[in-house]
């Protein structure tokens, strides 16, 4: 490479850097007076300005402001000069270049995270293909249009599992029906000598199931009931054993049926009173309520709600108290008061509320010998679980899609950074191909930049290694500041140490 300048460069070794030619200990630049005995060959070899706390951190450079650094003076807390155990910088500059220290290593712990953070979750912009690309690939607008689908798909998808959420939330019931089989056997008594029962029996069966019952696990008949009353004749079997109770505990086993034997040979009268296991339970309304509110058996939120319809259709909150309801003609004969809280209302509801009626059934046992089993059906509407509700709810909680998703989505952004790193190659490369001179220049003025930042370098080593740069007229002015300052230093080194002061 050919020199610049008014004088030849110094031989390169393989070991010396190009940048810092100029620099090495024992070069020494044609033209350069002699350095005096004491003193550095150089101010760029000599003990270089350091920030001071609270300066901007483009302020530090060379020994003149003009150059891009602070302006000459003490320069307390040198590094470079040797310490005594006993010394040590003044309190308030130690505690000042601790809290700049401070904030530089938060705001890199800050950035460290942030980093890591991105990393992790990767955001919708990393997958836009930049202007620069599209202008280049025109064939790349259908990757576009298809991302913004995806964004439009990933709205709707969300705001169905919002809406799915809020729904699971509240019991999503269904009806269907529940056939019940009543049936009834007759067994005669049998002649002396044998074996066999001696008094005639009849035993009767409840047993039921659902119609069209979807899934593979059946519910137990016993499971729709929370009490079945049997209740025979009384004048056959007397006022202590005409009744048959069964009644829900938590203890309670379910089973597919109920069966009652009993010694007879008439045909008995018996009533079945089944009374259902809603969830969550239900009442009754009185008589009055319900025809003015509509509902005759409802959970108690349904009746709240349609009891607040029916306040706020015919305007009978207060409109200057808030709080309260001016009972018209028929809530005053239901609740018997003018005017109530609406926190009150709980309290006079419940007493308006009785357990649904039970359904009964009316049956004959036969025990006529010739036939042996009578069977009668009976269908019923009953509530049951949504079987959608169990699909929402692993739909929700299935995570084997996500894990895909994320997959491809990972995939997507590695092959955007590499588009990326080829067009920023290609870039590269066509730079060179168009202007090799000027590419060549730039690339080593941006190396030499970035050398600066990874050595921390300070000032300008390639004007610094020239002779012009010594011979500046402001030269002689730096040199003194810069003599003045480390005189300075030494001074308040000395004070210390000394306990005086030198005037």
């Amino acid at each position: 490479m050919s020199t610049r300048g008014s004088f030849a460069g110094p031989t390169m070794s393989p070991s010396l850097s190009p940048m810092n030619v100029g620099l090495a200990a024992g070069l020494r630049m044609p033209g350069m007076p002699p350095t005096a005995a004491g003193y550095p060959r150089s101010l760029s070899g000599a003990q270089q300005y350091t920030q001071r706390p609270g300066m901007p951190l483009g302020r530090v450079g060379g020994p003149m402001g003009s150059m891009g650094g602070h302006l000459p003076g003490p320069s307390y807390g040198s590094s470079s000069m040797p310490m005594r155990p006993t010394m040590g910088p003044p309190a308030t500059l130690d505690a000042s270049r601790k809290r700049l220290f401070h904030h530089h290593h938060q705001q890199q712990q800050e950035a460290l995270g942030g980093h890591r953070r991105g990393a992790k979750r990767r955001k919708m912009a990393d997958k836009v293909l930049p202007q620069r690309i599209r202008d280049l690939v025109p064939e790349s607008q259908a990757y576009m249009d298809l991302l913004a689908f995806e964004r439009k798909l990933d709205q709707t998808i969300a705001r169905k599992r919002m809406e799915i959420q809020e729904a699971i939330k509240k019991p999503i019931m269904q009806k269907r029906k529940l056939r019940i089989y009543i049936s009834n056997t007759y067994t005669p008594c049998k002649p002396e000598g044998e074996e066999t029962e001696k008094v005639s029996s009849w035993e009767l069966r409840v047993e039921g199931k659902l119609l069209e019952e979807p899934g593979k696990q059946k519910r137990k008949f016993s499971s729709f009931f929370k009490s079945l009353v049997i209740e025979l004749d009384k004048e056959l079997y007397g006022p202590d054993n005409h009744l048959v109770e069964w009644h829900r505990m938590p203890t309670t086993q379910e089973t597919d049926g109920f069966q009652v034997k009993r010694p007879g040979d008439v045909n008995v009268k018996c009533t079945l009173l089944l009374m259902l296991d809603h969830q969550p339970p239900q009442y009754k309304l009185d008589l009055r309520l319900a025809r003015l509110l509509g509902v005759h058996t409802q959970t108690r939120a349904s009746i709240m709600q349609a009891l607040w319809l029916y306040i706020k259709n015919n305007k009978l909150q207060d409109s200057h108290e808030k709080e309260y309801i001016n009972c018209n003609h028929y809530f005053r004969k239901i609740f018997g008061c003018n005017r109530m809280r609406f926190s009150e209302i709980p309290m006079k509801l419940a007493g308006l509320l009785q357990h649904p009626d039970p359904i009964v059934i009316n049956h004959m046992i036969s025990v006529d010998p010739t036939d042996q089993k009578k069977t009668a059906c009976y269908d019923i509407d009953v509530e049951v679980d949504d079987p959608l509700k169990s699909q929402m709810s692993s739909f929700l909680s299935s995570t084997t899609n996500q894990q895909e998703i994320t997959a491809l989505e990972t995939k997507i952004h590695e092959t955007i950074e590499y588009i990326n790193q080829l067009k920023t190659e290609r870039d590269f490369m066509l730079s060179f191909s168009n202007n090799p001179q000027d590419f060549i220049q730039d690339w080593l003025k941006s190396q030499c930049r970035d050398l600066k930042v990874m050595t921390d370098v300070t000032g300008n080593p390639e004007e610094e290694r020239r002779t012009e740069f010594y011979q500046a007229p402001w030269m002689p002015e730096a040199v003194g500041r810069y003599v003045y300052s480390k005189v300075q230093q030494r001074r308040q080194e000395l004070e210390q140490v000394l306990g005086i002061r030198l005037t």
